[in-house]
């Protein structure tokens, strides 16, 4: 592995000063505190501001055809990431274009994709549903033919940023009779259409996420995305990259896994915490002095800088599984007062193991289960065939 630092150029690091200050204009504290009391994890003025500043549509494009090259991608990336651009409903926006653009007919391309790199336009995913768990295959959601139109009727969970979304990668079942991987229908469905419903539901860790109702939704036929029935494979580019199976860069200049920017937050909240135990109180003494403090702060700096080491699907699953056991180590280590939330009076840590811990789970079920993953994994890494739950005699 090549741990080389980058020398950027004259020009790259002019593009970097000049995003630094885009971002630090636009991407405010009060952008932040929004954030956090909303549980969006999206803020349409500073989306429309890099729409409008082309930024959008240089992240979506490849370098041929007028995107970032490989280094003004990476800092990109990498400052967004340090301000704390909101920025979940672009990523969900980013998996689906790539499918209305290759599967969707030329209206819609036209209809959407414009608006999209302005910004004007979002989407989301429309997978999950109350009873299906992780196998999005299962899916109940029926859409069924009546002329040029398709009437839908199902409900789907974690839809995602569908309140600030105008339209929603749907999976539907058209053919109920038909194996599961034969029977899908994938649709972009515009979510102002009569008889969708959209409700907020929110996460432990205060995110907002919602349930969607579709209730004898009228869908026309041109909002169908690939063939009738073939819906798996119009499915299969965005869950790979949504899973993050896809092959790395081998330049170096990407995340090792997905799942980075909650690896970085991890290390952040980590670097924050050896800050507070390293500190005397006011008897003289530090926390980190004690053997078991230490010991216990080194093993997590060890599972954080080994599971943000570790690439592609391999990499998710250490990364979940590492801020599930490291968070409850660091509240350990600070005692009670960890449980504060930000800006809280009394917050030894202004909140932020805390907050740490109660976003573990939720890593740990983005794009599927743990044990989906480790199942993938073992399946088509490992070859060691398909698991069976069924009950040993």
């Amino acid at each position: 592995m090549d741990f080389s630092r980058v020398a950027l150029t004259a020009d790259e690091q002019s593009f970097q000063d000049e995003i630094r200050d885009f971002l630090d204009t636009h991407v405010t504290d009060d952008v932040r505190r929004r954030d956090r009391e909303t549980g969006d994890n999206f803020d349409e003025a500073v989306h429309l501001a890099m729409g409008a500043a082309g930024y959008l549509e240089r992240e979506y494009l490849p370098e041929d055809r007028g995107g970032f090259d490989r280094v003004r991608r990476r800092l990109w990336e990498l400052e967004k990431r340090r301000v704390h651009v909101p920025w979940v409903t672009w990523g969900t926006t980013l998996i689906v274009a790539r499918s209305v653009e290759t599967y969707g007919s030329p209206e819609i391309r036209d209809e959407v994709m414009p608006k999209v790199m302005s910004g004007h336009v979002r989407l989301c995913l429309g997978y999950t549903e109350p009873d299906g768990g992780s196998d999005v295959a299962t899916c109940k959601t029926r859409a069924v033919r009546d002329g040029d139109d398709w009437i839908v009727n199902g409900s789907k969970m974690f839809t995602t940023g569908a309140h600030n979304c105008q339209y929603v990668f749907l999976i539907t079942n058209t053919d109920p009779d038909a194996r599961k991987h034969k029977s899908l229908t994938m649709f972009l469905v515009p979510l102002d259409l009569p008889g969708i419903e959209i409700q907020p539901l929110w996460t432990v860790d205060g995110d907002r996420t919602n349930i969607v109702y579709y209730s004898n939704v009228r869908v026309p036929d041109r909002y169908r995305l690939g063939d009738v029935n073939e819906g798996w494979t119009v499915l299969r580019g965005p869950l790979d990259t949504e899973h993050g199976v896809t092959a790395p860069n081998p330049d170096g200049l990407s995340d090792v896994s997905i799942l980075q920017h909650q690896g970085s937050f991890m290390a952040a909240v980590l670097d924050r915490v050896s800050s507070v135990v390293g500190r005397e109180d006011v008897t003289g003494l530090r926390r980190v002095d004690d053997g078991s403090v230490a010991y216990r702060l080194g093993h997590s700096v060890a599972r954080v800088e080994s599971a943000l080491s570790t690439p592609n699907m391999y990499g998710r699953v250490a990364l979940a599984q590492a801020m599930r056991d490291v968070a409850p180590e660091l509240m350990d280590v600070l005692g009670s007062a960890s449980v504060l939330p930000i800006e809280t009076d009394g917050a030894i840590d202004d909140g932020a193991s805390g907050y740490l811990f109660r976003w573990a789970p939720l890593c740990g079920v983005y794009g599927g289960t743990l044990d989906v993953f480790r199942n993938m994994i073992a399946q088509h890494a490992l070859g060691l065939g398909k698991p069976s739950y069924a009950r040993s005699r």
